[in-house]
């Protein structure tokens, strides 16, 4: 099963709807949406479409250690899963997080303990990290670890999740062969479930061309 979306909604979500069936929410990351909002999204999207929430970045600015902070983050976070039937949360981790024994160690506890609130957590190491060793700390406790395929590669997992911010950065888009170069992956790929994300300027364009790329 190949699943394709962006983070957020690059169009008005009606619009969005018609061509995907898969979004990552990226409100959550920064402020809750209103409920209105949220219960909105659900009524207008099809029965079959899957939300992903991007967990509040206050989690990461914690360095993934217990607190009051964290606590009160994943409690708005199972709230707003419930509005919006998801039990898909994604953890990405500041720039800032460096790699160390001591946050490898903070982030292993927490993905151990926030995997029996949701049914299927993704976590996002820094590009600063190893990305091999961020992929084994993130399979040892049974999360998914998130990368960028055309930066760092495939993975070798029946389940897989990969976020794609641009060949430069946010704000760039990916050009026709980069595109082509990453259908060409995918098809190539043995997972049983992946999903692509788009989370650069020109996403919604750039996952519709990767989707015709793709033929799906």
């Amino acid at each position: 099963m190949i699943t394709v979306g962006c983070a957020g909604f690059p169009v008005p979500a009606t619009r969005y709807f018609k061509e995907f069936l898969f979004v990552e929410i990226q409100e959550t990351h920064h402020a809750l949406p209103g409920m209105g909002t949220i219960r909105r999204w659900r009524r207008e999207a099809p029965k079959e479409f899957t939300f992903a929430m991007l967990a509040p970045r206050e989690i990461g600015q914690e360095g993934f250690r217990e607190g009051k902070v964290v606590e009160t983050s994943l409690n708005t976070l199972l709230e707003v899963g419930k509005e919006l039937e998801s039990k898909i949360a994604v953890f990405v981790s500041p720039p800032e997080f460096v790699q160390n024994r001591a946050n490898k160690a903070a982030v292993k506890e927490f993905l151990q303990n926030v995997r029996k609130k949701f049914e299927r957590v993704i976590w996002e190491a820094p590009t600063t990290w190893d990305a091999d060793d961020a992929a084994s700390l993130a399979e040892d406790v049974k999360v998914i670890p998130a990368r960028d395929p055309l930066v760092h590669g495939m993975l070798d997992s029946p389940v897989a999740y990969y976020r794609l911010a641009g060949p430069a950065g946010h704000k760039s888009r990916y050009e026709d062969p980069a595109i082509e170069k990453l259908a060409q992956l995918a098809k190539d790929a043995k997972h049983k479930d992946v999903t692509y994300v788009f989370t650069n300027v020109d996403m919604f364009a750039d996952a519709k061309r990767f989707k015709k790329a793709m033929k799906l």
